[in-house]
């Protein structure tokens, strides 16, 4: 089946340089048949294979751009890629959470069904990344790890980059416990804006969380003064995203950064 163009794609309405391009996808425009309908990219869902490559032919196409694809863990390595390496991890993704590149023609690729996508691109048009921010990538430093390769990569400070966050799983459904609290050093019993308390019917408690608040909060406290997006929510539009929460067995849906 030959590749087609992807359609129903996102473009994230940021102040970047003009040889920044970014685009994220959502789960139209591909070929995967149910439960990961239609444009599922993440390659250990349990979808047919051939399926996905189809749908990595048309995200691939759509950036003009060679993805770097990345095993993601819920951590905070950040890689930083060229264009040799982005080649290479079609077969073999390596084992991280965020990528910077400084190379023309390579894509910074994160994938999300409820987590957050979080692109970045110095103001000096040199450096650009993405990075994959569940909560327990949050609270570890992923977003900050991922500004200091790029910093250390574009030669510039963290006010002179922007950040873009995508869609995630929503404040108004992302329950939690108190684990999730004490990660990012909230006390339970005292509370925090971006922690709702919601106990369930028989008494436990559970919080909602806000976790593009908690973005905006660790990255603005690291020195950025420019951050957009944070208002869709995927758990709340099936029509739309992937949501793993939502769904359990589902697809992904990917973001990516790059330089033209």
């Amino acid at each position: 089946m030959p590749s087609e163009a992807l359609q129903g794609v996102m473009r994230p309405q940021w102040p970047a340089p003009a040889n920044v391009s970014a685009l994220m996808s959502t789960r139209a425009g591909g070929v995967s048949a149910a439960p990961w309908h239609s444009c599922n990219l993440g390659d250990a869902v349990g979808d047919d294979p051939a399926a996905v490559a189809e749908n990595r032919a048309r995200f691939t196409a759509a950036l003009g751009a060679v993805p770097a694809w990345l095993r993601q863990v819920h951590g905070t390595r950040v890689l930083r890629v060229s264009l040799a390496d982005a080649r290479a991890t079609a077969q073999v993704p390596p084992e991280a959470d965020a990528a910077v590149t400084s190379e023309r023609g390579v894509a910074c690729v994160v994938q999300v069904a409820d987590c957050l996508p979080v692109l970045f691109a110095a103001l000096n048009g040199r450096t650009v990344g993405a990075a994959h921010a569940g909560w327990r990538g949050l609270a570890g430093g992923v977003l900050e790890n991922t500004l200091s390769e790029l910093c250390a990569a574009a030669q510039c400070a963290p006010q002179d980059v922007v950040a873009w966050l995508g869609p995630c799983i929503g404040p108004a459904q992302f329950e939690v416990g108190a684990d999730v609290l004490r990660g990012f050093g909230v006390d339970p019993a005292a509370g925090d804006p971006a922690f709702v308390s919601r106990p369930r019917d028989d008494g436990s408690a559970r919080w909602l969380a806000d976790l593009p608040a908690l973005a905006r909060r660790r990255l603005e406290m690291a020195g950025l003064r420019q951050i957009s997006g944070g208002q869709w929510c995927t758990a709340a539009d099936a029509s739309r995203f992937f949501s793993f929460r939502r769904d359990r067995v589902t697809g992904r849906q990917a973001a990516a950064v790059w330089l033209g």
